[in-house]
């Protein structure tokens, strides 16, 4: 469970760092460039979310359970999926309505997907892990608005309902593709079982 912690902490860390602490990323901009900062948060990123797989991995099974769903709630969890699959695609197409609609759809796919995996799981573990994903979109979410008021970024302008159909399609095939077999190679486990 530790390495699962440290790979948590490493990789939501990092991606914290503009909202908790920007003189941190700015000093490092001054002094080395963006370069600097992008190789820093690369690596980060890379050891983090490599630290969070093996440390969940072995985390699994040494976790007890702190609540068992109900099987509705993993039916739940499937078509959250899909939706998750659609946002995630639509954030790097140009913008349709989903992008507009959405503003950061990319943080929107990661809170459904956190969210509908704590539907589906209650061992420690799991719920340690989408837990603090959830979190961290919520507060990144926030972080983006106060941004956005004070004029630092901008949201997408609408370019063309195309591009929705795009994300449907796209995300709707990268979704079959994680139920039909990604999700059990990667993690092991089918999200649906077929008697």
């Amino acid at each position: 469970m530790a390495l699962l912690v440290l790979g948590i902490v490493i990789f939501l860390g990092i991606h914290l760092v503009r909202s908790f602490a920007p003189g941190v990323r700015a000093a490092v901009i001054k002094r080395g460039g963006t370069g600097t900062w992008h190789a820093i948060h690369g690596i980060a990123a890379i050891v983090g979310l490599a630290l969070i797989a093996i440390g969940f991995d072995q985390a699994r099974s040494t976790t007890g359970v702190l609540y068992t769903p109900p099987v509705l709630l993993a039916h739940i969890a499937v078509a959250l999926m899909l939706i998750a699959s659609i946002c995630f695609v639509a954030a790097f197409l140009p913008a349709g309505r989903i992008r507009v609609a959405t503003k950061h759809p990319a943080i929107l796919a990661i809170k459904i997907w956190a969210l509908a995996h704590l539907l589906a799981n209650g061992e420690t573990s799991s719920v340690l892990l989408f837990g603090a994903f959830l979190a961290w979109g919520v507060i990144l979410r926030i972080s983006m608005k106060k941004r956005w008021r004070a004029g630092e970024i901008t949201y997408p302008a609408f370019v063309s309902y195309n591009y929705d159909v795009a994300a449907v399609l796209i995300g709707a095939a990268l979704y079959g593709v994680i139920v039909w077999r990604l999700h059990e190679l990667v993690i092991g486990v089918a999200p649906i079982v077929l008697a």
